[in-house]
């Protein structure tokens, strides 16, 4: 009698600001036979040196963080190790959002409040080499496929002048998903001179994190 073949174990890295969070899920995932949590992280830095460090098979990554937010830190894990699987898991559901991750190179996208099976669900679609969208941010893709009415222009709600030219260019990189560092580079710039404009864009648009800035950016018009 032939022994079953034995199940796979998937390797697992938690990235997420909220400890409770961080715990909830170590808790609801690890209780999964097939998963293993292999390390936690509470921001985009500490989440890209745990990867390099332990090689996960999967990345459940959040993507508002303090120091460097979940996309820049997806893209970062793709360029250094570009078979890591990256799921989305956050509260973000706007069209903007939605597409920035998928573009950083991760392969899910699930809404926080999803249930552990579905999320389980999502880290086994994306290590077998598939794309997982969870149903409530799904249509952002789909209409983001639609060609654009041709009368429809964004309406600028921010007043003009409020950022300085160079406020600007460093807003377009970072729309463009770039990191602090590529913007240093693509600017010729210190990475401390870009920390100050990107605070001092934040405090203008009176927002948190980058990600609220790209998408304030979009909506309003002040890039394209």
């Amino acid at each position: 009698m032939s022994e079953e073949p034995k199940q796979l174990t998937l390797r697992i890295l938690i990235v997420e600001d909220d400890p409770m969070m961080r715990i909830g899920l170590k808790h609801s995932l690890s209780s999964q036979p097939q998963l293993e949590i292999v390390g936690m992280a509470e921001d985009g830095y500490f989440g890209v040196e745990a990867a390099v460090a332990l090689q996960p098979d999967v990345v459940v990554m959040d993507v508002g963080m303090p120091h460097m937010d979940g996309i820049a830190a997806t893209q970062e894990i793709k360029r250094v190790l570009p078979n890591v699987k990256v799921v989305m898991l956050t509260s973000h559901t706007s069209q903007t959002e939605v597409i920035a991750a998928l573009s950083s190179g991760a392969e899910g996208y699930c809404v926080k409040g999803t249930s552990a099976e579905q999320l389980v669900k999502a880290i086994a679609v994306v290590h077998e080499g598939a794309t997982y969208l969870d149903a409530q941010v799904a249509q952002s893709v789909i209409d983001q496929l639609k060609p654009p009415p041709r009368a429809t222009k964004p309406t600028p709600s921010i007043p003009p002048g409020t950022l300085s030219d160079r406020e600007l260019e460093v807003l377009r990189l970072i729309v463009d998903g770039c990191s602090n560092p590529d913007i240093a580079k693509a600017l010729y710039l210190s990475e401390h001179t870009v920390k100050t404009y990107v605070r001092g864009i934040m405090n203008k648009l009176l927002v948190n994190d980058r990600v609220q800035a790209a998408v304030v950016a979009l909506r309003s018009g002040l890039v394209g």
